[in-house]
């Protein structure tokens, strides 16, 4: 009796193991978007900051040697929106919560881009140790992961998280010698931002 005991035991504690490591927490924040609805997975929304003045939405642009627009960028005006992106999830979930694993990409691919033009972070192409945000596809220096969108106070903030030791790094803007305010990772200043859900259009 007291080895099946044991062995129900353990059975349950490998049962719930597996819950914790494949399924989102319950206690997860919600997601809301500008509306004050749930943010759908696999839906487009506009990415916001949420202090207005310094700078618009996320598109993206070509930097450096680029000929092609890899580069996810902040819009200089305050007033563009940026470009919609799909904010989507493997996980098999209607909504999205604070925490879960994302793939973030344009709904408006370029034709020189892959498709789907997903998000990656890309290693040494900026002085210091932080990485940049770039379309996939292109850089052989892509760091394997995901992002994930986290709460702070009342606020959302989006973060990378490594594949190779689960390091999760907030994502802020840092201007580049031409002026464009990159999207690159950052120990102490991120972005923070509201989800305004995108329209048929592209317009405000």
């Amino acid at each position: 009796m007291k080895a099946r005991t044991t062995t129900n035991v353990f059975a349950i504690f490998i049962l719930f193991a597996f819950i914790s490591i494949h399924l989102p927490s319950l206690a997860t924040a919600e997601l809301i978007d500008t509306d004050g609805n749930l943010i759908e997975n696999d839906g487009s929304y506009y990415i916001l900051p949420v202090f207005r003045g310094n700078g618009g939405g996320i598109g993206q642009t070509a930097t450096g040697n680029e000929t092609c627009p890899l580069t996810v960028v902040q819009q200089h005006s305050e007033v563009d929106n940026g470009l919609p992106i799909i904010i989507s999830s493997p996980l098999k979930i209607r909504y999205l919560g604070e925490g879960i694993r994302l793939d973030l990409s344009f709904s408006f691919v370029p034709l020189c881009t892959p498709i789907p033009s997903k998000w990656t972070l890309v290693k040494g192409l900026l002085e210091g140790e932080g990485a940049a945000v770039k379309l996939t596809g292109f850089y052989e220096n892509q760091v394997q992961g995901w992002f994930e969108i986290r709460k702070t106070l009342d606020v959302f903030k989006l973060s990378f998280c490594a594949s190779s030791n689960n390091n999760c790094m907030d994502i802020g803007v840092k201007r580049d010698d031409e002026g464009n305010r990159l999207l690159v990772t950052t120990e102490d200043n991120p972005f923070v931002v509201v989800f305004k859900k995108a329209r048929s259009s592209y317009s405000a």
